[in-house]
């Protein structure tokens, strides 16, 4: 017995009703992870503030999820995005961004650390941060080459100065007090 693999597209996507989950189409395969836990969002939302406030000047966009990156044949939902404010439509963002932000939370640190770092590499996207909450830290990996090289990292009460895609200095240990 053989087994086919069917390989979705956007347009199965588009189809799902809206229920409030984040659901991301990655190699042909439908991705739905549960709601995230308090401190998650917690610090989704202090990393929102800081980085728009530090936008405000740039011209840049700053969304949280759920708003779809399409890369290629890909739609994902990153926590947090950031691109020219004239890149985005009212649908989706159709081009990388030029940071996407990932808070690990146990049902997708795997995905995050794995796929979507893979597919951010390879379609463009120029910074990603990984942020983990829980013993809180920020990895800060940009595109050199093509390739992630890892540029900063801060854990705890340590501060980190980035310059990409806007200058913003953060302290996980605060951002997650927040």
């Amino acid at each position: 017995m053989s087994v086919m693999a069917i390989m979705l597209t956007r347009e199965d996507l588009d189809a799902l009703p809206d229920d409030g989950l984040r659901h991301e189409l990655i190699d042909g395969a439908f991705v739905m992870t549960p709601a995230p836990g308090l401190s998650h969002q917690s610090m989704v939302g202090a990393l929102h503030i800081s980085l728009v406030n530090a936008s405000s000047k740039s011209g840049l966009k700053v969304l949280l999820a759920p708003f779809s990156v399409v890369l290629g044949p890909n739609v994902v939902e990153p926590d947090l995005l950031v691109a020219p404010a004239e890149a985005f439509t009212q649908r989706d963002l159709p081009t990388a961004p030029l940071l996407a932000v990932e808070v690990r939370s146990p049902s997708t640190g795997w995905l995050d650390e794995g796929r979507k770092l893979t597919l951010y590499e390879e379609y463009g996207v120029a910074s990603y941060w990984l942020v983990d909450p829980s013993q809180p830290s920020i990895t800060v990996l940009e595109l050199v080459e093509g390739r992630y090289t890892q540029t900063a990292m801060a854990t705890g009460d340590q501060t980190i100065e980035v310059t990409a895609p806007f200058p913003i200095a953060l302290n996980p240990a605060e951002l997650a007090r927040m």
